[in-house]
């Protein structure tokens, strides 16, 4: 049986405090892993956070607004 998950596996923090993030799309037949492709994007500081992964909208809060 073939199943897809998605899963935010690198949040780097980029010199001017933008988040640079970066999905991981698997596939995998029978759990085990068959394709995997990445999807990245950047968030700046005072961007929307609606949508966003829980790790991602502790780590812009904390760094953009504390």
């Amino acid at each position: 049986m073939l199943t897809e998950e998605s899963k935010i596996d690198s949040i780097t923090i980029l010199e001017d405090n933008k988040l640079e993030i970066r999905r991981a799309d698997i596939v995998l037949r029978d759990g085990v892993e068959i394709a995997k492709t990445f999807h990245r994007h950047v968030l700046s500081p005072g961007d929307s956070l609606v949508g966003q992964d829980a790790k991602v909208i502790l780590i812009a809060t904390t760094l953009w607004y504390l």
